[in-house]
């Protein structure tokens, strides 16, 4: 039958689009485990605790995260409360190879330098399974270089009036390269109205 727009929050919370797309391509299953990595207040976890995913998520934020280990204990019980956990994305406690699928949507561009972006990127990196896939959102210049002001140490100024690490696509090639990584998706830019730019970037770690 019809969804009636309520029941589609009910069912996807305000799940980012992309990785609604990822959901649609089925390159994101059941079963998998999940790390939210700045997981916020969990709104892209809605679904993935609704149906079987073995879901873990960090915040820095004490406060996200207790809102994420409320809204698991009501949706996934079966889950432990201890795989939602207060610490930084450059210090995870998980171990190696702990998730088929990491997600991280709106965080890395809060990075302070190039260091801090890798160190964030190389943790995310190492609790990512073989064949497993990062899904990551993430503010760029791409479309906008000539429309934001650097303030050195990879940081800009945006015509929204935000400040943020900001990565193009050869940037983020070239990390892809590092790591060893595969693109699963080609790098897709949204430009809201010329005042920031949203990239996602989605790697498949190999076998």
């Amino acid at each position: 039958g019809m969804t009636a727009p309520g029941e589609l929050t009910d069912e996807f919370g305000r799940i980012d689009i992309y990785l609604f797309d990822q959901l649609l391509r089925e390159h994101v299953k059941p079963g998998m485990r999940v790390l939210d990595a700045g997981c916020g207040h969990g709104r892209n976890l809605v679904y993935l605790l609704q149906h079987g995913f073995d879901v873990s998520a960090v915040d820095r934020s004490p406060e996200a995260v207790a809102k994420t280990a409320a809204l698991a204990a009501r949706l996934a019980p079966e889950l432990p409360p201890t795989q939602f956990r207060i610490e930084t994305l450059e210090s995870l406690s998980f171990p190696d190879a702990s998730f088929d699928l990491v997600v991280c949507s709106a965080v890395l561009h809060f990075a302070e330098d190039p260091v801090h972006f890798n160190a964030m990127v190389t943790e995310l990196w190492r609790v990512l399974a073989p064949a497993g896939l990062l899904f990551a959102r993430l503010a760029s210049s791409i479309g906008i270089e000539t429309r934001v002001v650097s303030l050195g140490s990879g940081r800009y100024h945006l015509p929204d009036g935000s400040d943020r690490y900001l990565v193009d696509e050869s940037q983020l090639l070239t990390l892809t390269e590092r790591l060893g990584g595969a693109l699963a998706d080609p790098i897709k830019t949204t430009n809201v109205q010329g005042q920031r730019c949203m990239t996602t970037w989605v790697v498949e770690r190999p076998r």
